[in-house]
């Protein structure tokens, strides 16, 4: 056993785990945040990204012992005195999921997508970072709206997606 300790959402956690345990297992059994999906364990889906240290992580290629020391926001860390965070409402808004299963992780996406090109991002530069998330509900077209809706409410102005 292994013990781990983590800021997750801004507040210091531990616990032992195995030492082969992933981070979102971790996340999920561990400290009972359940919003961070488990999808495929092959870093395919894009279900179970987290922020790690300030960059977007897909949790099932990262080993809980390898994270220890890190600060994660996971899904349940974004929203901030009864308000949702502006990706969260954004996709709220646009109607950027049906089943869900795949929001977190597009969510946590966006929020590292939108820093990184602080205010910068068109269509086509959204379409290609989502390609590490798969949605089989939406066919992704509300999912772009939502991302450069809450980009250029975060940033002031830019471009928004065909309608």
């Amino acid at each position: 056993m292994a013990k781990v300790k983590l800021t997750v959402n801004g507040r210091a956690v531990s616990g032992d785990c195995e030492e082969r345990m992933l981070l979102v297992h971790f996340i999920r059994e561990k400290l009972g945040l359940t919003g961070t999906h488990v999808g495929c364990d092959t870093t395919q889906c894009g279900t179970c990204v987290v922020d790690m240290d300030g960059k977007s992580v897909k949790s099932c290629t990262i080993l809980a012992v390898q994270a220890s020391g890190s600060s994660v926001t996971t899904i349940e860390g974004l929203a901030a005195n009864g308000e949702l965070h502006p990706v969260q409402a954004a996709f709220k808004e646009h109607h950027g999921l049906q089943c869900g299963f795949c929001t977190p992780g597009m969510v946590m996406t966006a929020v590292d997508m939108i820093s990184r090109h602080g205010g910068q991002l068109d269509e086509q530069t959204v379409r290609r970072e989502l390609e590490g998330n798969i949605c089989r509900c939406t066919g992704y077209h509300n999912i772009v709206k939502a991302v450069l809706s809450a980009n250029a409410e975060m940033h002031g102005g830019a471009k928004q997606a065909a309608e």
